[in-house]
């Protein structure tokens, strides 16, 4: 969320084992207090190291929350031989160096079923379900999430939180290594129903036009049977895959978190028809311009070497 980039990894040389442990610092107290998006970052950072492993021919074996006594050890890897059913991850690794968040306007050109049904398996093969909403559930999604920007507009810890984390000034934005950098906001939303967040907020951005969005925008609703920490994490590691696909099929995305940080908007985001599981993330997918590449931490403040 926001770019926040909030995961460590330590590698143990003579066992061949990461751990991916959480960075508590980098939480966003009123948009994410119970911690759960962080869990879903640092989900999406787990995946790419198993994508990474596997591309260099070594089997990711993986536990989540390894340690009950260690709430920031959210993962364990250990490098062994080269198993099994392990190729498909392989092939999203040129991936990982192309997707990138896309807050401009997309196609109104139809995502083909085909590719649905892959992204949806992708979800499946994490222990998660990706669905396509339509008709009156995607009407429903779109105005929870243009209510919660209406209440982040005028919340003043989502602000807060926002401000923390965008860099609209050139300094930040040409020396951060984290954060949303301004060139990265996108144009203000004149028109259509696309979901974005203004990451300007009421903050003024030189030289940011506007656009019109999609008219009919196409979302995926990213859900887990159970909303503990250990589902959090199959959930980012679920986006992380599904994304990582998209974007090797020719997709752009970007993320409508919004509804997602109000407990009761939440809530009715859940399946309309058997009332279960609990959304995890709303993504926004489409044919349209790849987004920018944002800052990343340097290696030496994410990787600590053991022997």
């Amino acid at each position: 969320m926001h770019n926040a980039q909030p995961w460590r990894f330590r590698y143990f040389q003579d066992s061949r084992s990461f751990h991916v442990r959480a960075d508590f610092d980098r939480i966003m107290p009123h948009s994410d207090p119970d911690t759960r998006a962080l869990h879903l970052g640092c989900g999406a950072a787990l995946l790419n190291l198993r994508v990474a492993a596997v591309h260099m021919e070594w089997h990711p074996a993986t536990r989540l929350l390894p340690d009950p006594t260690d709430p920031a050890l959210l993962a364990a890897v250990q490098l062994t031989g080269l198993g099994s059913g392990e190729s498909d991850l392989g092939a999203l690794y040129p991936a990982m160096h192309e997707r990138h968040s896309s807050r401009f306007p997309f196609e109104e050109t139809e995502i083909p079923q085909a590719v649905r049904t892959a992204l949806s398996d992708a979800a499946r093969l994490e222990g998660t379900m990706l669905t396509f909403p339509s008709s009156w559930h995607l009407q429903e999604v779109l105005e929870l999430s243009e209510e919660a920007e209406a209440r982040n507009l005028t919340d003043r810890g989502s602000d807060q939180d926002l401000a923390q984390w965008t860099r609209s000034n050139a300094p930040s934005v040409n020396t951060a290594p984290d954060g949303v950098p301004d060139y990265a906001f996108g144009p203000r939303k004149r028109g259509g129903k696309a979901p974005m967040r203004d990451f300007a907020s009421t903050r003024p951005v030189e030289d940011r036009g506007a656009a019109t969005f999609e008219r009919t925008p196409q979302l995926a609703l990213l859900s887990t049977a159970y909303d503990r920490p250990e589902d959090w994490l199959r959930a980012g590691q679920a986006m992380e895959r599904v994304l990582l696909l998209a974007t090797l099929d020719g997709l752009s995305s970007s993320f409508a978190t919004q509804a997602l940080e109000w407990a009761d908007l939440r809530w009715l985001l859940r399946d309309p028809v058997s009332g279960k599981g609990h959304t995890q993330m709303v993504l926004r997918l489409g044919y349209g311009p790849k987004g920018p590449s944002t800052p990343r931490r340097p290696v030496p403040e994410i990787l600590d070497i053991q022997p």
